[in-house]
């Protein structure tokens, strides 16, 4: 476009301000400190809860042979409790009770072999349960601190989705008015600048890319009429000329 109200041009400067103010807020939300710290504590709890697993499946294996062993070893006791009875009540022959006594010794023997089975089994457990307990609290510590991180980051959300609405209700009513093909300019370019559509003129400098212009392209732009719209040689902005001392 090749004009548009020199006041609308200054007012430019307001919205490109407004715009810079919720640029840099956007950026505060995306790189918000909470963020790479749930981040971290994301990577320990899936870690943690690898180990966790695999600390209850040991516990769990453990647990089921150590019920195994149990029940081998009350199956010899019950054994011999019966072969005991029987040979307490002096039921059959002499050969049937000396068997008896033979098998009770057998018993015996096997009932202290599966006894050291039971407690080796029992022992391996007990220290898996402490080691599942310690995995059990650090994982759990490790949550509660991640969402104690998640409320400070929704906080923090909070406020800056909170001031974001109130300067984008001020950058609408900057904006409200202004010639319609300058505002579809200035998004343009500011879209093609990263964020910076409009700067100032002042003197010889342009404050978009601070950098001193031609004397004589700014005796050029100073020449034009006021509502002819103008941009940076240098960086493509359009520069918003202000009156002296301004």
């Amino acid at each position: 476009m090749a004009n548009a109200p020199a006041a609308d041009q200054r007012r430019l400067l307001d919205v490109q301000a407004l715009d810079t103010r919720l640029d840099q807020l956007a950026h505060r939300r995306r790189t918000l400190p909470e963020l790479a710290r749930i981040a971290e504590l994301d990577s320990q709890v899936a870690d943690l809860h690898t180990a966790l697993v695999t600390s209850q499946t040991a516990v769990a294996d453990l647990r089921r042979e150590l019920a195994k062993a149990e029940a081998d070893v009350q199956q010899v006791r019950d054994r011999a409790a019966r072969n005991q009875a029987r040979l307490d009540a002096g039921q059959g022959t002499a050969k049937d009770l000396q068997a008896l006594q033979h098998e009770l010794e057998s018993l015996a023997r096997r009932q202290g072999d599966l006894e050291e089975v039971e407690l080796e089994v029992m022992e391996r457990l007990e220290a898996h349960e402490a080691a599942l307990a310690e995995v059990t609290a650090a994982h759990s510590q490790l949550v509660e601190s991640k969402a104690q991180v998640v409320s400070e980051r929704d906080a923090a959300y909070a406020q800056l989705d909170a001031e974001a609405a109130t300067v984008q209700a001020e950058r609408a009513g900057a904006a409200s008015g202004l010639d319609a093909g300058l505002v579809t300019l200035y998004d343009r370019i500011r879209a093609q600048l990263g964020g910076q559509g409009a700067a100032a003129l002042r003197g010889r400098r342009c404050e978009g890319c601070h950098l001193d212009l031609n004397p004589s392209d700014v005796d050029v732009i100073k020449a034009k009429p006021d509502d002819a719209v103008v941009r940076c040689e240098e960086c493509g902005r359009i520069l918003v000329r202000l009156p002296e001392g301004q």
